[in-house]
C-alpha cells in the first residue's frame, strides 16, 4: 500500500517474547505406569477405545496429535502409513510389529474412512483432551500433555542409540535442526559409557 519505505521493518527493535521449548518426556517407569493406566481405564470406562488407541499409537509411532486423529484406513500400506498432506507435506512412516497390533486391534465402522472414529457418522474424534486430563490424573502424572507422548518417543529413541538423523525422519521434522532438542540426551548416554569405562579402567 505504500505505507512504509520498502525493506524497512517496523518490528525491527521490538523484543520478542523467548520461545521456551518443553522437553518433557516419560522415563521407563512412567511410561509402564502410563500403559497400565490405559489398560485400566479401559476397562473401568474411563475412556473409550479409539480414545485409547489413539494415545497408544501416539506413544509407538511418534506421530502428532492431528496425524493420528485424522489417520485414514487407505493410508496404511502393509507395514507403514502414508500421509498425504502432513504439517511437513507428504510423510512416510514405517509401522512397528507393536503399533501394527493397535491397528489390528481397533474396529473398522461401514462409512466411516477414518482409523480413530468419532461419535458422528463418518468423522474422526475430535476431542481427545477430556480424557487424557482423566488419564493422566488418574496415572499420576497431571503435567504430562499429548504431546508429550512424541517427545517421550523421540526422547527414548535416541537414549537407546538410535542417530538423530533416522530419529528426524521418524518424526517428520523438515530440519534435522529440529530433532537436535533431544541431542543432549544423547551426550547424557556417552557420559554414562564413558563413566563406566573409567571406573573399570580406573587406578582405584
Amino acid at each position: 500500500w505504500g505505507l512504509r519505505t520498502m525493506g524497512s521493518n517496523p518490528c525491527k527493535h521490538i523484543q520478542l517474547f523467548k520461545d521456551k521449548k518443553r522437553n518433557r518426556f516419560l522415563d521407563k517407569s512412567e511410561l509402564k505406569r502410563l500403559w497400565n493406566t490405559l489398560d485400566d481405564s479401559y476397562r473401568d470406562g474411563t475412556a473409550g477405545l479409539y480414545a485409547i488407541n489413539a494415545y497408544e499409537l501416539l506413544i509407538l509411532t511418534g506421530c502428532r496429535l492431528s496425524e493420528i486423529q485424522k489417520l485414514k484406513w487407505s493410508y496404511i500400506r502393509g507395514n507403514r502409513v502414508e500421509f498425504p498432506d502432513s504439517k511437513t507435506g507428504y510423510k512416510r512412516l514405517p509401522l512397528n510389529a507393536a503399533a501394527i497390533d493397535i491397528l489390528k486391534q481397533t474396529p473398522k465402522k461401514e462409512g466411516n474412512p477414518y482409523v480413530i472414529c468419532g461419535e458422528k457418522p463418518g468423522a474422526h474424534i475430535v476431542n481427545l483432551q477430556k480424557p487424557w486430563r482423566r488419564i493422566r490424573e488418574k496415572a499420576g502424572l497431571v503435567d504430562l500433555r499429548i504431546h508429550d507422548l512424541r517427545h517421550t518417543f523421540a526422547s527414548q529413541a535416541v537414549m537407546n542409540g538410535t542417530p538423530l538423523a533416522l530419529v528426524s525422519k521418524l518424526l517428520g521434522h523438515s530440519k534435522i535442526t529440529t530433532t537436535m532438542r533431544y541431542a543432549h540426551l544423547a551426550d547424557s548416554e556417552l557420559l554414562e559409557a564413558s563413566e563406566g569405562i573409567g571406573e573399570l579402567l580406573g587406578n582405584s
